[in-house]
C-alpha cells in the first residue's frame, strides 16, 4: 500500500470515527434528558438505587455525550460510555423485571460502538494517562 492511499485511507476513517461521534452524541443528549422525565421512574425503582441515580446517569449520559465532541477527551468518553452501556446492559439482563436480551441490544450496541470510538482514539486517551501521570 502506498503513502497516499495509507493517508486517504486514515483521513476516511477519521471522518467516519467522527460521523459515528457525533451521532452517538446526539444520541446520548436525547437518553440523558429523557432520564430527566417520568419514563424511567418505574425502572429505576425496579433496580433499586433510588431515583438520584436516575438523575445522575443522566448527566453522565450528557456529560459524556458531549466529551465526544471535544477532541483531546472523546476517546476517554468513548470509556465511560461503554462503561455506562455496559451497566445498562447488565441491568436490563439481570435486574429489570421484563428485561432480558431484547431490552439489552440496544445498550449492547452503544456499548460497541464506543468501544469502537476508543480503539480508534486511543492515543487520545493514552496522551490524557500520559498528562495524568507526569509520564513521558
Amino acid at each position: 500500500m502506498s503513502e497516499q492511499t495509507t493517508s486517504t485511507a486514515a483521513k476516511v476513517g477519521n471522518v467516519v470515527v467522527w460521523i459515528l461521534q457525533i451521532v452517538l452524541a446526539v444520541q446520548f443528549v436525547m437518553n440523558g434528558w429523557a432520564l430527566f422525565g417520568d419514563d424511567f421512574v418505574k425502572k429505576f425503582d425496579d433496580i433499586g438505587f433510588g431515583q438520584w441515580f436516575r438523575y445522575f446517569t443522566g448527566v453522565l449520559e450528557i456529560g459524556a455525550a458531549i466529551g465526544l465532541l471535544i477532541p483531546r477527551i472523546c476517546g476517554l468518553a468513548a470509556l465511560g460510555l461503554a462503561g455506562i452501556m455496559t451497566g445498562a446492559a447488565l441491568t436490563e439482563l439481570f435486574l429489570v423485571t421484563n428485561g432480558g436480551l431484547d431490552d439489552a441490544m440496544m445498550p449492547i450496541i452503544f456499548v460497541v460502538w464506543s468501544l469502537v470510538i476508543a480503539v480508534y482514539r486511543r492515543e487520545q486517551i493514552f496522551g490524557a494517562l500520559k498528562l495524568v501521570t507526569g509520564k513521558k
